[in-house]
């Protein structure tokens, strides 16, 4: 039975979503910037393209006849990551706001803008 070191804790609400622009602020690769490719609510984990690559010695198998290690990218912790503002291109926190209609928008703490994806 493989047994994995990684706890799952309550889901939270995160603020960062697929195709956000994100950078890393803590960690081997802080100041990089990538796309979230994949996220995980219950993990609080995020994928992002191209920041923390780990090598996956794989078995030769029908998808990978040569096998081999392979580079790929996995999950960050979301506390690591802070969203990139489309509009200010600030490193910002995230804050929520409640328009007339009813429907909730995340906003740019630094310009107040929406951020829209």
């Amino acid at each position: 039975m493989k047994r994995t070191n990684t706890k799952v804790q309550r889901p939270l609400k995160l603020r960062v979503r697929r195709d956000d622009i994100v950078q890393v602020i803590a960690g081997n690769d802080r100041g990089k910037q990538g796309k979230v490719l994949k996220v995980f609510p219950k993990r609080q984990r995020i994928i992002v393209e191209g920041i923390n690559f780990i090598k996956r010695h794989t078995r030769p198998s029908q998808q990978n006849p040569k096998g081999g290690i392979v580079e790929k990218e996995a999950p960050i912790h979301v506390s690591n990551v802070m969203v990139v503002c489309p509009k200010c291109s600030s490193v910002t926190r995230v804050g929520m706001q409640v328009l007339d209609d009813g429907s909730r928008v995340r906003i740019c703490k630094h310009c107040g803008e929406m951020m829209t994806t």
